[in-house]
């Protein structure tokens, strides 16, 4: 399966769930591709924030070789399940859908927690990186259980 995650700028929330769902899947042995970009392009080349990449080194995750890049609409073509972090992300990327097939690829990630609400919290401004890492964790944790 070819996993593309979404979020604003693509140094948060967007590369840790990168990174926890190519984490959870290699150790189930599931040869998946897994990417992550952003809606907004004024950090497209840069690596990810540094408390992100604190934050998934104290959980056994290195993303520090990440790098942000904009979403574009092959990635309808490339990817098989493209997850958003909010509803502004999942708003921006239908808007870029050209059919139902694409739209039909899109989902929120929180779909897969269970959680109430459809939005991981942007760290970015609060900080609250451990919060977003936990909500990504249990969406990927559930995607690759419902992939089994």
């Amino acid at each position: 399966m070819n996993v593309l995650m979404v979020c604003l700028g693509n140094i948060c929330r967007s590369p840790m769930a990168e990174g926890i769902l190519n984490h959870i899947a290699a150790s189930e042995g599931l040869d998946w591709a897994i990417d992550s970009a952003g809606t907004g392009s004024w950090h497209v080349g840069e690596a990810p924030d540094r408390r992100a990449v604190n934050t998934c080194r104290k959980n056994g995750i290195d993303i520090s070789g990440q790098r942000a890049r904009h979403f574009e609409q092959s990635d309808f073509r490339d990817f098989d399940l493209i997850l958003t972090m909010d509803r502004s992300n999942l708003d921006d990327v239908l808007l870029l859908a050209r059919n139902d097939d694409d739209r039909g690829k899109i989902k929120s990630i929180l779909h897969y927690a269970d959680v109430t609400g459809d939005v991981v919290p942007d760290p970015y401004y609060d900080g609250r990186f451990d919060e977003a890492f936990d909500l990504i964790n249990r969406a990927c944790s559930a995607i690759v259980r419902d992939a089994r």
